[in-house]
């Protein structure tokens, strides 16, 4: 047979759709053509295939060889693409058996050898291969009762394990075309990959390593029952980065579809590795990061520093010395959780549900209002510092904290700090509360959610009314204090938001009038 159809994947931000691998086979001068969007990566596979079917001893048909790569609109990127192919002009020119080809999918880096080398997205191909299987669809593709066929995937072997954490998958690694070709054949069978709960230990720095400090641990333990997003301000040296990198210790450990949907996009950049299964990420750009470092671009988008932060923190620290338009490309998905990149060619979106942990210090010098160093910055100066960060992008922070630097007795006593699985069983119970009453976080509630979950006493309204009059909240700030006040009234265990509730929420407003 002169005509060969296998199937693989592309990735397009989130999703992989479905790619069809036509190969045929005609008489005329030897040529070999790709066609269907490839770009530079793909057409160079026509070397490496070459090559790997050589080496491997199998003939390369001296015909004039055309590779489709269907849908002809989706622009197709990387070598995932040379395992097909090659075992494409393989079943077309009669070496390897075509029948077998419609119950996989293959995806692939050949060497030179033949040897297969790992591909970025294995994860991600896979869900949209069990997802697009659960789906009916009209093609000609398809079961009984109009649900397509179920296939297997086979992988390199260094892809093979984070593509088995999707459950139900059937995962083949294999090592080279050659075990592929022998397993395609009936010769000597691939082992499958059977999927397993991954077991281990999950740590993190501990919050008792931090002393003193017992405001600002009260208010990442808010931040992390409700979800939500905090600023820290004080002198170098105070703890801020500390208290930073111990707060995703005390969230709430991650389900099996939060852990999915963080591999899924640690795959995509090709960095993900096993020993990270439901540990929550924590990114912490430098200040010199680029607007598309942070929210993910390029020619080809890719998922930025937001999308590798989904379901774990965001650290910003040194927040002032970011360039003031890319802290401004934050404010649209630290609201939807979302992020969408566009290009003239193609787009892609991106899920961005992190939660935003900021630190900066008081003024250019670092001092202002500490205890024993004197300020050596002009009002004008640090009025200039705290204009980099813009209201709209503090507006939508939920906590604003200070982190005082520590006296003598408090840094050099000896003190008994509680740890992080402490604070994190409070955390637990109090995100148990919120999943029962409405199904998500304190921090993704509605306004109308806010209007029947977040209501106060007569005494707690009064106290707003003060609090929007005196510090000119704007309409974002007043919703903002009362989800929180709602968490710490979880916290508290209480059903209905007490005026002391809304106390503490405002007092962890106040502060964004001095940044």
């Amino acid at each position: 047979m002169s005509l060969a159809v296998l199937y693989s994947r592309a990735l397009n931000g989130m999703d992989a759709p479905e790619v069809v691998v036509e190969v045929h086979l005609a008489n005329g001068l030897p040529s070999f053509t790709i066609v269907g969007l490839p770009e530079a990566e793909v057409k160079e596979s026509k070397d490496r295939v070459r090559a790997a079917l050589q080496t491997a001893q199998f003939e390369f048909p001296a015909r004039r060889i055309t590779v489709n790569l269907a849908p002809a609109d989706l622009p197709k990127e990387s070598g995932r693409y040379d395992l097909p192919i090659a075992l494409g002009i393989l079943a077309a020119s009669g070496q390897i058996p075509t029948e077998p080809l419609s119950r996989y999918e293959f995806a692939g880096e050949l060497a030179l050898t033949g040897e297969l080398r790992p591909i970025r997205g294995a994860l991600a191909m896979t869900s949209s291969m069990m997802r697009d299987a659960n789906v009916p669809q009209n093609n000609s593709h398809v079961q009984n009762g109009g649900m397509p066929q179920k296939r297997a995937f086979i992988l390199p072997q260094n892809s093979a394990a984070e593509a088995a954490l999707v459950k139900e998958a059937i995962i083949y690694p294999a090592n080279s075309l050659l075990e592929v070709c022998a397993h395609l054949s009936g010769h000597t069978a691939l082992t499958q990959l059977e999927s397993a709960d991954v077991v281990h230990e999950v740590s993190y720095p501990d919050f008792s390593d931090v002393k003193a400090q017992s405001m600002p641990k009260r208010a990442l333990e808010i931040a992390a029952a409700g979800g939500h997003s905090v600023i820290m301000s004080g002198p170098p040296g105070t703890g801020k980065s500390m208290l930073a990198s111990r707060f995703v210790g005390i969230l709430p450990e991650m389900t099996e579809p939060e852990a999915l949907d963080s591999a899924a996009i640690q795959s995509l950049n090709g960095n993900y590795k096993l020993e990270n299964w439901k540990r929550r990420p924590y990114r912490a750009p430098h200040h010199t990061a680029s607007a598309v470092a942070l929210v993910g671009g390029g020619g080809i988008p890719r998922p930025g520093e937001i999308s590798l932060a989904h379901h774990g923190v965001l650290f910003l620290d040194e927040l002032p010395e970011f360039d003031r338009k890319v802290l401004e490309v934050l404010r649209e998905p630290l609201e939807s959780g979302r992020i969408t990149i566009s290009r003239a060619a193609r787009q892609a979106d991106f899920p961005a549900s992190f939660q935003l942990i900021a630190a900066m210090n008081p003024c250019p010098c670092g001092y202002l209002g500490h205890h024993n160093n004197k300020c050596r910055c002009t009002p004008d100066q640090v009025s200039r510092y705290k204009a980099k960060i813009s209201g709209p992008l503090l507006d939508r922070i939920d906590i604003h904290i200070e982190v005082p630097a520590l006296s003598e007795d408090e840094l050099t006593k000896a003190s008994v700090s509680e740890d992080s699985q402490s604070i994190r069983l409070r955390v637990e119970g109090a995100r148990e509360k919120q999943l029962s009453r409405q199904a998500k976080p304190n921090n993704l509630l509605g306004t109308k959610e806010i209007e029947q979950y977040c209501m106060t006493d007569e005494a707690g309204m009064q106290l707003l009314k003060q609090a929007i009059s005196r510090l000119s909240l704007s309409a974002r700030a007043y919703h903002r204090i009362l989800k929180v006040a709602r968490t710490i009234a979880d916290l508290a265990g209480d059903d209905a938001i007490k005026s002391v509730h809304i106390a503490e929420a405002v007092q962890y407003r106040k502060y964004d009038k001095a940044v």
